[in-house]
């Protein structure tokens, strides 16, 4: 996180595909493709800062990413 962070803070774009939670409500923007994995996927189902994800109600992302982002809010 520190080293994309410094990346960020020098003024570059950073694109990374990530399915770690922490890390992507860390983001500025999310493209979230879906609306599952395989052949049911390939579909960009939301995109936004990671709380419009969260509310976006389409994909497997949004429950996951609500969670972190709730557990977030109240310093858990």
């Amino acid at each position: 996180m520190q080293v994309l962070q410094r990346l960020v803070d020098a003024g570059n774009t950073v694109i990374v595909i990530e399915h770690q939670f922490d890390l992507l409500a860390a983001c500025d923007w999310i493209i979230d493709v879906g609306p599952s994995g395989g052949a049911g996927g390939g579909e960009i189902v939301a995109e936004g800062p990671p709380e419009w994800i969260a509310e976006s109600q389409r994909g497997a992302t949004a429950p996951y990413l609500a969670a972190v982002l709730e557990k977030a809010a109240y310093g858990l």
